[in-house]
């Protein structure tokens, strides 16, 4: 109904300064939380937490009321976390494009360019639009498949601590 639409209105508004689009199975399944405005409520709560502490606060909440956490819930909560590292950051898009990933706004000194270059070869940087690109990781050398899910997170995460300045 109205409240609905209202109410998606405002999530995007809460997203909107860190886009994070990757492959991930995350979500609050109807089989967790039945009623639709308890999981509006909760999708709220997480959009709202720009914290670890925050989102902590939410994964207690859930389990209390709900019960252990299911694989999807507990990805949510790691995007969430992913969320704060990269609103820590400075960073407003991380999206996978294809077989890249690109991460937004990223200015880096040039010894910060050249242990990208190292550690993630085949990353495009591109200066002028405070954009990089990097081959996204697969599960093997040879035959392997994209990683996705909470592993494609794990390595994103990774790749800011390693090489974007820290505020």
């Amino acid at each position: 109904g109205e409240a609905l639409a209202e109410h998606r209105g405002q999530d995007e508004q809460d997203f909107a300064e860190v886009r994070v689009e990757l492959p991930i199975n995350a979500h609050i399944p109807h089989e967790y939380v039945p009623q639709e405005r308890l999981r509006l409520a909760a999708y709220k709560s997480l959009a709202d937490a720009t914290t670890d502490a925050g989102v902590d606060e939410v994964a207690v909440e859930l389990t209390d009321r709900f019960g252990p956490l299911p694989d999807p819930v507990a990805a949510l909560l790691a995007v969430a976390r992913f969320r704060a590292l990269a609103r820590a950051v400075g960073l407003t898009e991380v999206v996978v494009q294809g077989p890249k990933v690109r991460f937004h706004p990223v200015e880096l000194p040039e010894s910060a360019q050249l242990r990208l270059e190292r550690l993630y070869p085949g990353t495009l940087i591109r200066g002028a639009v405070r954009t990089i690109v990097v081959p996204r990781p697969m599960t093997a050398p040879m035959g392997g498949q994209p990683v996705r899910d909470t592993a494609l997170l794990d390595w994103a995460a990774e790749l800011i601590s390693a090489v974007l300045p820290k505020p």
